[in-house]
Parts: C-alpha cells; sequence; structure tokens
C-alpha cells in the first residue's frame, strides 16, 4: 500500500477535527486532486469536510506533473484503490465517496468494500459484467490501448485527443483552456485492465456490487460523453441495481466527459451533493 503522503495526512487530520461527516473525492485518468478544488470548496460550504487524496506518485501540482510524466507509471487498480482505503480507515467517520470516470470504478470498488456511507459515480470505468464497448469508448481510449508497451507507461493526451475524449461537449476557447489547466498523463496500467476485465476471471477491475452495506449509490453521466457513453453507465447501473441498497441513475444532457471541470461542474456538484444529503448528514 502506498504511503500516506503529509499533505493527505493533513486532510485527514482537519477531517477528523471538524466533526464533520468527511467527504473523499477520487479522480480519474489524466487529473489530479486539484480538479476538485471547487467541489471540496463546494462541499465544505455545504457543511461537509472534504478530502482529495491523489493516487500514488500525484505530483502537487499540473507544472509539476508536466515535468516529471514518468511517475504516473505503473499504478494498477488495486493498488489506488487501497490508497483510498488506507485514507479512509484513517478517518474517523466513515465518509461518502464521489469519483470520477476511472474514481468512478474506485468509489464503486471502495463502496464494495463497505467503506463508504454514500456514493457517487460520475462517468465511471466499466468493471468486469458491463459488456458495452462503443465506439467513442474505444477510440477514446486508443491513445493508450493502440501500443501493448504502453500497459508500463505514463501516456499523456495530445490537445486533440482531449478534445475528443474530454471536452466535446464544450467550445474550442474551453476545451483549450481545460487542456491547459487540468490535463496531465495518465498510467496506462488501468485501461488495460479495463479493457480485459470480461476476460480476465482475477481482473482488478471487478466490483463487489452485491455486498448488502454498499450503502445509497448514484451513477451520474453526461449525455454526450465520448468516454463513458451512456451504454456503459446504464450497464453498470443495471448491475448496481441488483444490491439492495439505494441505486440511482441520471443523465446530465449536453455534457461530455469534462463536466465535472468544465464551466457547468455546479450543475454536477450540485446533483452529487443533494444526494448525498438524503442519506448522510454534515
Amino acid at each position: 500500500m502506498a504511503t500516506i503522503t503529509g499533505h493527505e495526512a493533513q486532510q485527514i487530520d482537519a477531517a477528523n477535527s471538524a466533526g464533520r461527516t468527511p467527504v473523499v473525492f477520487v479522480h480519474g485518468l489524466w487529473l489530479l486532486p486539484s480538479s476538485w478544488d471547487r467541489w471540496r470548496t463546494a462541499f465544505d460550504e455545504a457543511g461537509y469536510a472534504t478530502l482529495a487524496p491523489g493516487w500514488p506518485d500525484d505530483p502537487e501540482t499540473v507544472a509539476e506533473a508536466r515535468q516529471h510524466p514518468e511517475v504516473f507509471a505503473n499504478k494498477s487498480i488495486k493498488e489506488v484503490a487501497d490508497h483510498f482505503d488506507g485514507v479512509i480507515h484513517q478517518l474517523t467517520k466513515k465518509p461518502a465517496v464521489v469519483g470520477h470516470s476511472f474514481g468512478g470504478l474506485l468509489t464503486q470498488i471502495l463502496a464494495g468494500r463497505s467503506l463508504s456511507a454514500a456514493s457517487v459515480a460520475i462517468d465511471p470505468a466499466p468493471f468486469r459484467g458491463v459488456l458495452p464497448l462503443p465506439i467513442s469508448a474505444l477510440r477514446s481510449a486508443s491513445p493508450v490501448l493502440r501500443n501493448p508497451l504502453n500497459h508500463n507507461r505514463a501516456v499523456p493526451l495530445t490537445y486533440e485527443q482531449f478534445r475528443y475524449a474530454f471536452a466535446n461537449a464544450v467550445s474550442e476557447d474551453e476545451a483549450k483552456e481545460l487542456y491547459s489547466t487540468f490535463a496531465v498523463a495518465a498510467p496506462g496500467e488501468p485501461l488495460f485492465q479495463a479493457a480485459t476485465a470480461n476476460l480476465n476471471p482475477w481482473t482488478e477491475a471487478k466490483v463487489d456490487t452485491r455486498n448488502p452495506d454498499r450503502g445509497p449509490l448514484l451513477i451520474i453521466d453526461g449525455e454526450l460523453d465520448h468516454v463513458v457513453p451512456w451504454a456503459i453507465a446504464n450497464a453498470s447501473y443495471k448491475r448496481q441495481k441488483r444490491n439492495q441498497g439505494v441505486t440511482e441513475i441520471v443523465k446530465i444532457a449536453g455534457r461530455g466527459h469534462a463536466l465535472t471541470i468544465d464551466s457547468g461542474w455546479r450543475e454536477v456538484a450540485d446533483t452529487a451533493l443533494n444526494f448525498i444529503k438524503r442519506f448522510v448528514q454534515p
């Protein structure tokens, strides 16, 4: 298990000292924890104590990440999930968990481990048993999957690749701003794990959807998402709704994969916040 960083330890201590219910934010590929900054402010103002841990070895800033992209290499789904597991186990109150993209998959893994009081998975990457594979999802993943050597590499996106995968539902000017502000390299390994999940019974890209202690779960998906189209999100929902807990899904009209960081982020944040408020008091 990766070591909890000093910055993460400070967030844990602050959450425990506050005595409020924590909300743990989990970022996905090609982003950093700082992509949640505006969300954390909104949830803090609503009375929660927020944390945005990194994946193991995440740099503190986008500038640092671009100087040393190699640090993102060789991060498996289990390694990242175990790191967040370790963070959550240091909290004195059971948190709500909110994740985007691969963070949405990790959110469901953590919920399946009984670690979340309520969970929101936004544009979640697929897990074993989720079968749809739309062409846009394959194209979005192709910068990594087209070269088997990328399994052990850190892979950045060009602007054109980011525009298609993340920022297809915003203007050209906003897409360029999002790319310059947020985009960093990402490990290839999780994408290969997810791509082969239905062929590998021992895959790490799996979720315990039947755990009775999973807690309430909301899946949010952008209508125009190329990375996680509705077919994938809805298939995840259909598997999750077999759980005895509350399971809901919401489609956000006119939004793409960048819906957590683009100019319409607040609509998505409020959707997540309102769901969590129904089940977990600050």
